[in-house]
């Protein structure tokens, strides 16, 4: 009796997986975010006109919103691990947030979620 193949896919090597890191910024502005649930595509729309379709695409761009602070205005950025210095820059060129001037700054990039908290959204800490 023959054996039938195996329809599972093998797993992918680590050496071939996407490498992430965690873009912590923080948004200075005059007044609080109020609408921090418009903040994804406010990011994403800069990114996009800073690069392009084609490089925002190969980013892997995902903004974690669990990792949102409102009380200190910080919150966490997934990208590919090539693309950091891209986002920094075209978080950067963002003037505006609701209508309000405001700045986003990078505070820091780790590779693991758990120490980009413990390093950076630490309530002590501003």
């Amino acid at each position: 009796m023959a054996k039938k193949p195996s329809k599972r896919l093998k797993p992918v090597l680590p050496s071939l997986k996407e490498k992430k890191r965690y873009l912590v910024f923080e948004i200075i502005s005059k007044s609080k975010i109020k609408q921090a649930a418009k903040l994804p595509e406010i990011f994403l729309k800069a990114v996009k006109n800073f690069i392009g379709e084609l490089g925002t695409a190969g980013m892997g761009f995902r903004y974690l919103k669990e990792n949102y602070t409102a009380d200190m205005q910080r919150g966490m950025i997934r990208v590919n691990h090539n693309y950091v210095n891209e986002l920094k820059s075209s978080l950067a060129l963002i003037k505006e947030i609701e209508r309000q001037p405001a700045i986003v700054k990078s505070v820091g990039v780790s590779g693991i979620i758990k120490k980009a908290k413990q390093k950076y959204l630490k309530e002590g800490e501003k």
